[in-house]
């Protein structure tokens, strides 16, 4: 029984951890966790009504979701246009604090009741369990996204120690730190400072496409790094978010990679429904992807950059649909190298897209000479090189998974190769992590 008072103890630590700055968020996370527990039971116990307890369920999580992360965007644009016709709003009346998370754990708890409504799940009786699976710490505030068909199972049986469980989530925290502290912090300096320029070059503005591309990756995988060591030290396994990216040859493949509890869930519970299935017109398949990826977009942010990223990689997928060109597409050769390159360019456009603070700033940066001047043309190659060196850990990365598999000599060696990089090249005006905003 003793497992039974981890679980209790880990959802005290969990509400405590999520509290510790703004306690009243740890309201609305028992709320989202209380509704749904016991909306899934009705679910089952009222079958001939469980349509609406599922609607019931959207309304609870989406409407918590929009009010705290999307009220103040639409109300902004709303109170702009009333603005513009001379009538003065007072904008505290209508600014909400984003309660960190959110946006992971809404999606956590409707992946439960809908899959508790499509009868592929049945409901748990336990609440302890049930909560345990809502704000489990160490992926609660940037995820990954788990389904109750992962994660339950697990909350419900023993836990043993495991000293391979635990080598594993040693490295990972530490390459986590690593990645967050030495690549992530040190590129994001330089790419904050591209981005705060007044009109870039066109080459500049490229150079801060691609410290950005570094940087969210090292940012939001080390997150991913750090949740997923923890929970192996509890005798939990999260899964993976990210299977190299930046290989991806067409959009499918980028998205099967990258954020993957966030894009596998799209799949699942939008796309899927709408119709985005094998038989489908074109027309009705372009509104399908788009759709799906737009809210994609919005998921990440309430701000048009975001609409407009979703919106532009949901056009890359439907274009490459119409070649044929899917997640199961391999080419070899030549063809793989053009594909991959194509491909990592469309992909830095869109991480510019999602970077700017301004679309207006962007196509006119876009629109600006490759090279202004000499001066800035070196400070660009400066910058580059200085992001590239930075970037270089990555080469430890690929080396410790593979050495920590295979012999145990290596293991002390790599782990301390990283321990050393973070406490020379570590950023001490560490920043939050990207992720830490959706």
């Amino acid at each position: 029984m003793r497992y039974k008072w981890q679980n209790i103890f880990l959802v005290a630590a969990s509400y405590f951890f999520y509290g510790y700055i703004h306690p009243a968020f740890c309201l609305l996370l028992f709320i989202s966790t209380i509704s749904d527990y016991f909306l899934a039971q009705a679910i089952v116990n009222h079958s001939q009504h469980k349509k609406y307890f599922l609607v019931g369920s959207l309304c609870i999580n989406i409407g918590v979701l929009f009010y705290f992360k999307y009220f103040g965007f639409f109300a902004e644009n709303v109170f702009a246009i009333f603005d513009s016709w001379g009538w003065e709003i007072n904008e505290t009346a209508w600014k909400v604090v984003l309660p960190v998370g959110i946006s992971f754990y809404t999606f956590q708890t409707l992946s439960y009741t809908i899959d508790v409504y499509r009868e592929k799940l049945q409901p748990t009786s336990n609440f302890i369990y049930f909560a345990l699976y809502v704000c489990f710490f160490p992926q609660l505030v940037a995820g990954p996204i788990e389904r109750a068909t992962r994660l339950l199972p697990q909350i419900s049986q023993r836990r043993y120690f495991d000293t391979k469980k635990i080598r594993i989530a040693f490295a990972l925290i530490v390459w986590g730190f690593c990645k967050k502290l030495v690549i992530a912090d040190n590129v994001g300096v330089y790419v904050n400072q591209i981005f705060l320029l007044e009109a870039p070059s066109l080459f500049m503005l490229l150079v801060g496409a691609l410290g950005f591309s570094i940087q969210i990756l090292a940012d939001f995988s080390a997150y991913t790094d750090i949740a997923r060591g923890c929970a192996f030290l509890l005798g939990f396994e999260l899964m993976e978010n990210f299977k190299k990216p930046y290989l991806a040859i067409s959009p499918s493949d980028f998205w099967k990679r990258w954020h993957i509890s966030l894009s596998s869930w799209i799949r699942d519970y939008l796309y899927i429904p709408l119709g985005g299935s094998k038989g489908t017109t074109k027309i009705k398949l372009f509104w399908v992807i788009l759709i799906s990826m737009t809210l994609s977009g919005l998921w990440h942010g309430a701000a048009w950059t975001f609409i407009l990223w979703g919106v532009y990689h949901g056009v890359l997928v439907f274009v490459y649909h119409l070649f044929g060109i899917k997640g199961s597409w391999k080419p070899k050769g030549l063809k793989w190298l053009v594909a991959w390159v194509l491909m990592y360019l469309f992909t830095l456009f869109g991480w510019l897209l999602f970077r700017t603070h301004s679309v207006v700033w962007l196509f006119e940066s876009l629109m600006n000479p490759l090279f202004v001047n000499q001066e800035q043309f070196i400070s660009a190659i400066t910058i580059l090189l200085c992001m590239l060196m930075y970037s270089l850990p990555y080469a430890f990365y690929f080396l410790l998974l593979r050495f920590v598999k295979a012999s145990s000599l290596w293991y002390p060696f790599f782990l301390g190769s990283a321990l050393c990089l973070i406490f020379i090249f570590g950023n001490e005006n560490g920043q939050d992590f990207i992720y830490f905003r959706f």
